[in-house]
C-alpha cells in the first residue's frame, strides 16, 4: 500500500480555529490524544507536531460543535430520513458519510445501542473529541477534512432525531415490534391517486391561515407541515415542495428553505394525536376560504390567536454629523482663549479648545450673571476625542489663567464621591471640575453596586438644577445642621474616548437626566501637530479674567455668600427667537412622548434651558461689561444646541444598550455597518469581535432571528466561505430619516 502524502496539519488546525473550533493533537495514525489533559487544552497551530493526527474538541469549548457518529451501515443508510439536513458530512473510504456535524447549543453526549449492546449512533458533545482530516486512520485510510459549515439546530430536536434513527435501526434488525415505531416517510395510499391527493392537500393549505411574525407563526407553519406529512401522508420531499410553493408566499416574512425543511422534519418525527393519513382517508376536501380545524396539529395547548401586524423596524434618529466648525466660534473672550490655545498646543484641537474656553467663561461668570429667566452659566461639557488628540492642553491653560487671577482653588480634577463634590462647593461655591476619561466613571456607575458611585450621579443631577437656588448639605449623625450651599455653581469639562463613552452609558442614565444635561462635542480626526510654544497669557485674556474675579454684583458685606447676579437682558429679536425655539423643542418632546420614547422626552425637555444658557455665555463673552442677549447670540445658541441634541440622540441609539448582550449585538452590527457592502467573512468578524466562539454564535443566532442579519456563502477556489451581511431591515434602522 502506498504511503499517504504528508499532510499539512497546522494549516488545517488554523482553519478549524478560525471557525471557532479547538483541535487537540493525537498520536500518529491513532484516535488517542497525545496528552491526558487534552480536555483543557486550547492550543495554537504552531505547537502541533508534524505528522500527528488531530481531533476536534466538541461541545461548549468549540461553540457547541456536535458530531453525530453513525456507527453501523443501517444508521448511515437511514440517516437522510431521520436527521436534520446539514452540509457538513465527513467519513473515510470504508465508512463514507459516517459523521454528521451540527451546531447545537446545550447538546449532551448520548449513546444508542441495540439489545445486544452493539453501538448504533452517538451524539458526541462536551467532553469528547472526534478525529478529522487530514488525519490517517489506523488502517491507513485518510479521514475527510471538515470543509462545509455545520447546520445550526436546537439540541432537543437533534436528540429526538437521533433517537428516532436508533429506533428505526432496531426495527430494521427485527429486535422490536414494528407497530410501536412510527415510520418516518410513509407513502400515500388509499382512494385517490397521487395527483388528486396533492390537489386536495393544496386546497386544504389554502384554507389554513398564513404565518405572521409575532403572531404564533411557528405553530401555524408546523400545523401546515403536519397536515401534508401526517394528515395526507405525502412524502417529505414533495411536502416540502408544496409548502414552499403554495403556503410560504402567503407568510410574512416568508420562511427560508432551511426553516421549512426543519418544520417538515419536526412533522415527521413528533408524535401526533390523530392516526396517520386521517385527512387522506377520512376527510373530504375543504373548499378554499373555509376555516379548517387545526387543533389536532398543535403540540401546545389550543389558544386564541389574535393576528397583529408584524413589527416594523423603528427608524434610527437622523444623524446630522459632527458640529460644523463655523459654530465652534464665540466672539470676544472665548475666541481669544481658543486662539491662544490653538497657537501653543502641540496638537491643536478646535473642539477641545472650544470646550475649554466655554467652560472657563462659565466658571468665571458663576454666581455673577443670569438671564431674565434666572438661567445661569453652569454647564456640563464633554469633549470626545481619541488618546493623544490634544485633550490635555485646554485643561492646563484653564488652570494657568485661573491661577494668575487668584482662582486656582476653583478647579477640581476628579469626582471621588458625591460627598466630595458637596464639600468642595461648600468651601468654594463656584467650581470647575476638569475630568479626563469620564467614561470610566460612567462605567463604574453603570456596573458597580457601590452606593458611592450612585451618589456621584445623584449629586451631579441635583447640583445642575440648584444653581439658582439653595442646596442643603447632608446631615451627619450626632452633628449640628451642616448648613446649605447658596447658589452652587458647578461646571464640568469632561473628556472621553468616543465609543467608550457611549458604551458606558446605560438606558437609566439616558432617562434620568444626566445625558440630557450634557453638551457633547466630538473631535473627529486628530489635527496636524506643530512645535509647542511657551507664550505668556495675553494681557486681554488676563484682564478679562481679573475683571470677572473682581465683579461682585449686589450690595452689603454678605455679597460673596449671598450674591444677587446681574441680569443680562434680551432684545426683542432674541426674545422671539428663543420663544420659537422653546415651542419647537416642545413639539419634539410631544412627538417623542407619543412614540413612547423616554430618551427623546428627557433630552428634548432640556433643550430650551441649554439654549438660553449658551445664549447668555455668548453675550457675556462678546462684552462682559455691558452684555445683551441679541439675535446673534440666540441664533448661535439655537443652532448649536439643536444640532448637538440630534447628534446625541443618534449616537445614543447606535451605541447605548439595554443590557450587556444587547451591547454586543450593537457592536457586531457596527462592525458590519463600517465594512464594504456591510458584509464580512466569518473569520474576519469573529477576530474583530474578540470573543469566544460560543458567545459569537449566540449573537449571530439572535440577530438572524431578529431579521438584522443574513448568513451568506461565497464560493472560493477552496472551501465555501461563510459570511454575514446586514439586512435591509437593519439598514433601515441605521439610515432612519437620513435616507429620505
Amino acid at each position: 500500500m502506498l504511503e499517504p502524502e504528508p499532510m499539512d496539519v497546522r494549516s488545517w488546525v488554523a482553519n478549524y480555529r478560525e471557525r471557532g473550533w479547538f483541535a487537540v493533537p493525537l498520536r500518529p495514525r491513532s484516535k488517542s490524544p497525545a496528552r491526558r489533559d487534552w480536555t483543557s487544552l486550547r492550543l495554537t497551530p504552531e505547537v502541533f507536531p508534524k505528522g500527528c493526527n488531530i481531533g476536534l474538541i466538541l461541545g461548549e469549548p468549540s461553540g457547541w460543535l456536535v458530531d453525530v457518529d453513525l456507527d453501523c451501515p443501517e444508521a448511515i443508510e437511514l440517516a437522510d430520513q431521520y436527521l436534520p439536513p446539514t452540509p457538513a458530512i465527513t467519513g473515510r473510504p470504508s465508512s463514507p458519510q459516517s459523521h454528521r456535524w451540527y451546531i447545537a447549543a446545550g447538546a449532551t453526549t448520548e449513546k444508542h445501542t441495540d439489545r445486544n449492546g452493539s453501538m448504533i449512533v452517538e451524539i458526541r458533545s462536551t467532553g469528547a473529541q472526534t478525529v478529522v482530516g487530514p488525519s490517517i486512520h489506523p488502517d491507513g485510510e485518510p479521514y475527510e477534512n471538515l470543509v462545509a459549515q455545520p447546520a445550526t439546530v436546537p439540541a432537543p430536536m437533534l436528540a429526538a432525531c437521533v433517537k428516532a434513527l436508533a429506533d428505526a435501526v432496531i426495527v430494521k434488525r427485527g429486535q422490536v415490534d414494528t407497530s410501536s415505531v412510527q415510520e418516518p416517510c410513509p407513502r400515500a395510499a388509499g382512494r385517490s391517486n397521487d395527483n388528486n391527493l396533492e390537489q386536495r392537500a393544496i386546497a386544504y393549505l389554502a384554507a389554513m391561515p398564513p404565518a405572521f411574525a409575532g403572531s404564533n407563526g411557528h405553530s401555524q407553519t408546523f400545523s401546515a407541515a403536519t397536515a401534508l406529512v401526517h394528515g395526507f401522508g405525502i412524502e417529505p420531499e414533495r411536502a416540502l415542495a408544496i409548502l414552499q410553493s403554495e403556503y410560504n408566499p402567503r407568510c410574512d416574512p416568508p420562511w427560508s428553505d432551511r426553516e421549512l425543511q426543519h418544520k417538515i422534519n419536526q412533522a415527521v418525527i413528533k408524535p401526533h394525536d390523530r392516526p396517520f393519513g386521517w385527512l387522506r382517508d377520512d376527510s373530504p376536501m375543504e373548499p378554499a376560504g373555509v376555516a379548517v380545524d387545526l387543533s389536532g396539529f398543535s403540540a401546545e395547548p389550543v389558544t386564541k390567536v389574535v393576528q397583529v401586524d408584524p413589527d416594523l423596524p423603528k427608524p434610527m434618529p437622523e444623524d446630522p454629523g459632527v458640529l460644523p466648525e463655523s459654530l465652534l466660534r464665540c466672539p470676544g473672550f472665548i475666541a481669544e482663549v481658543m486662539d491662544h490655545c490653538l497657537e501653543c498646543a502641540p496638537y491643536p484641537n478646535t473642539v477641545m479648545a472650544f470646550c475649554g474656553a466655554v467652560s472657563l467663561q462659565a466658571v468665571l461668570a458663576g454666581r455673577r450673571v443670569r438671564d431674565p429667566g434666572d438661567n445661569r452659566t453652569n454647564l456640563y461639557l464633554l469633549g470626545l476625542a481619541h488618546s493623544a488628540a490634544g485633550k490635555d492642553w485646554p485643561r492646563k491653560l484653564n488652570m494657568q489663567i485661573l491661577q494668575q487671577v487668584g482662582m486656582a482653588d476653583c478647579v477640581g480634577e476628579r469626582f471621588a464621591s458625591g460627598e466630595g463634590i458637596q464639600d468642595s462647593l461648600f468651601l468654594t461655591e463656584s467650581m470647575l471640575f476638569q475630568t479626563d476619561e469620564i467614561d470610566g466613571l460612567l462605567q463604574s456607575i453603570n456596573k458597580s453596586r457601590d452606593a458611592r458611585h450612585e451618589q456621584i450621579m445623584s449629586t451631579l443631577l441635583t447640583m445642575y438644577s440648584s444653581a439658582n437656588s439653595v442646596y442643603p448639605m447632608r446631615r451627619k449623625a450626632g452633628k449640628e445642621a451642616a448648613g446649605v450651599i447658596n447658589q452652587p455653581h458647578l461646571v464640568v469639562f469632561g473628556t472621553a474616548i468616543p465609543n467608550h463613552y457611549y458604551a458606558a452609558l446605560s438606558e437609566r442614565m439616558l432617562t434620568n437626566g444626566l445625558f440630557a444635561r450634557m453638551l457633547i462635542f466630538e473631535c473627529g480626526r486628530r489635527g496636524k501637530g506643530q512645535e509647542p510654544k511657551i507664550r505668556e497669557i495675553p494681557d486681554s485674556i488676563r484682564e478679562t479674567a481679573e475683571w470677572w474675579e473682581n465683579f461682585r454684583p449686589g450690595a452689603g458685606n454678605l455679597v460673596d455668600w449671598n450674591p444677587t447676579p446681574a441680569i443680562v437682558p434680551h432684545d426683542d429679536d432674541a426674545r422671539q427667537l428663543l420663544s420659537d425655539a422653546r415651542v419647537n423643542a416642545e413639539e419634539m418632546y410631544d412627538a417623542a412622548e407619543e412614540d413612547n420614547d423616554s430618551v427623546g422626552t428627557t433630552v428634548w425637555g432640556r433643550v430650551s434651558e441649554q439654549t438660553r444658557k449658551l445664549a447668555l455665555i455668548h453675550a457675556i463673552s462678546r462684552n462682559c461689561r455691558d452684555p445683551i442677549i441679541d439675535a446673534e447670540s440666540a441664533r448661535w445658541a439655537i443652532e448649536v444646541v439643536e444640532h448637538q441634541t440630534r447628534r446625541m440622540l443618534f449616537m445614543a441609539a447606535s451605541h447605548v444598550a439595554e443590557n450587556p448582550f444587547h451591547g454586543e449585538c450593537l457592536r457586531l452590527l457596527e462592525k458590519l455597518r463600517k465594512a464594504p457592502e456591510r458584509t464580512l467573512p466569518h473569520s474576519v468578524l469573529l477576530k474583530r469581535m474578540k470573543m469566544e466562539a460560543k458567545v459569537f454564535h449566540q449573537l449571530i443566532d439572535t440577530l438572524v432571528q431578529q431579521g438584522d442579519l443574513n448568513i451568506i456563502s461565497a464560493e472560493t477556489a477552496g472551501r465555501p466561505q461563510r459570511g454575514y451581511r446586514m439586512t435591509e431591515q437593519a439598514m433601515a434602522k441605521e439610515d432612519g430619516e437620513g435616507t429620505g
